[in-house]
């Protein structure tokens, strides 16, 4: 039985000082740009009600799975940078592709989600994680970066590459980047209660997930091979897939 609060709240901050970034993730906060927002409830297409689970992972006690170390074989042969964050010409024409992905609430832009005019320090410090195959941009994820704790905001890649598993890719990255700077936690967005698109992310081991009364759990495989619960702003839902 679900006891989770109904939460429904959004704000807008311009600039978040150090410290505060790791306090909002860990009370379900999520952002684009200066527009925040959190909420405990979504409704799916056919109208079910699901709960919604931000989740993170404990970055000491990660571990690659068969299928994850397939992908980072696969990539071999790709550069991957870590870079300030931009939003620039060579960026938006990758999401013009990523973004015949979307059926259904196309985004216009990359800037629906990186709208910062400063996206590398406002409203806190970012990142890219850039992945270039002789030069072409094939990927790049967008990483909010605070003193303990690190954040996946937006990750786009070229569908023509799809095989390659780009969106894992950068974010084994982000892990592997966060871990060697010491932080404790990765953020990577919200997944549902119920099955849903968004249950690759379960896939990271171990993940965390909030009840949304302060508590975070360990989410857990269930004997089917899928996850359980353990011990028991509009935009992000209107601008495509892939946001939650």
């Amino acid at each position: 039985m679900d006891t989770s609060p109904a939460i429904d709240e959004f704000g807008t901050l311009d600039y978040a000082p150090p410290g505060l970034m790791d306090r909002l993730w860990a009370d379900g906060w999520r952002h684009f740009g200066d527009c925040f927002f959190r909420y405990s409830r979504t409704e799916a297409e056919n109208g079910e009600i699901q709960v919604i689970q931000p989740l993170r992972i404990p970055l000491a006690d990660f571990s690659l799975s068969k299928s994850q170390r397939r992908i980072l074989k696969r990539n071999n042969d790709v550069v991957i940078s870590i870079l300030p964050a931009v939003v620039d010409d060579e960026r938006e024409a990758l999401f013009l592709k990523h973004r015949e992905r979307f059926t259904t609430n196309v985004p216009e832009s990359l800037r629906d989600f990186i709208p910062s005019p400063v996206p590398d320090r406002l409203p806190c410090t970012c990142l890219n994680v850039e992945v270039r195959l002789d030069e072409r941009l094939l990927a790049v994820s967008y990483l909010d970066v605070d003193i303990e704790s690190v954040s996946s905001v937006y990750a786009i890649f070229d569908p023509a590459e799809h095989r390659r598993g780009l969106g894992t890719l950068t974010l084994l990255e982000e892990i592997r980047w966060a871990g060697s700077q010491g932080k404790r936690w990765l953020y990577p967005g919200y997944a549902t209660a119920q099955p849903s698109i968004y249950d690759y992310k379960k896939t990271f081991r171990p993940m965390e997930y909030s009840d949304w009364n302060g508590n975070w759990e360990l989410l857990e495989r269930t004997a089917q091979g899928g996850t359980g619960q353990a011990n028991h702003s509009q935009i992000p839902r209107q601008a495509g897939g892939g946001v939650l």
